[in-house]
């Protein structure tokens, strides 16, 4: 988990809240909203626990949102690891660091945001050709999402 920030063409910035499965590199959520706390990374990754169960463990940097006690007693109601990196390394999260640059230079440097709602739905559709149409060279040329539903049915066999 991470944060990436921008702002609408009238200045407005937003935050942009992005969930990796390093192990698929498919983005499983992405939250934007102009504040975001621990209340709304914990509500995501109920949604994401809904669809996908629960991680064995999480990585996050220590900013405010993920040191946060809500977070803490949903990491510990559903045994899920807190993995936090090193102030001041973000090579820690290298994953989906990179997945923020992706995002950063393929959508919000493209993009110009009329609105929040705008800005909402153009990231959404990025990351919809993420996960779904582009492959990925460290997936053998599989999307991260063709490449999770193969790899979790090979798992359970």
């Amino acid at each position: 988990m991470d944060f990436v920030s921008d702002s609408t063409f009238q200045g407005r910035r937003f935050r942009i809240l992005t969930i990796v499965d390093i192990f698929s590199r498919e983005c499983l959520g992405l939250e934007v909203n102009q504040g975001i706390k621990g209340n709304d990374v914990v509500a995501l990754l109920d949604h994401i626990k809904s669809l996908r169960g629960v991680p064995r463990s999480v990585r996050c940097d220590n900013g405010p949102e993920f040191v946060s006690k809500i977070l803490d007693k949903w990491a510990y109601e559903n045994k899920v690891e807190l993995d936090f990196s090193r102030p001041g390394k973000p090579t820690d999260n290298a994953f989906v660091e990179s997945f923020n640059g992706s995002l950063r230079d393929e959508c919000l440097n493209t993009n110009w945001f009329l609105s929040l709602d705008d800005a909402r739905d153009k990231i959404e559709a990025w990351r919809t050709d993420y996960n779904e149409f582009r492959p990925h060279s460290s997936l053998d040329n599989r999307t991260p999402s063709d490449y999770s539903r193969t790899e979790l049915l090979r798992l359970e066999n």
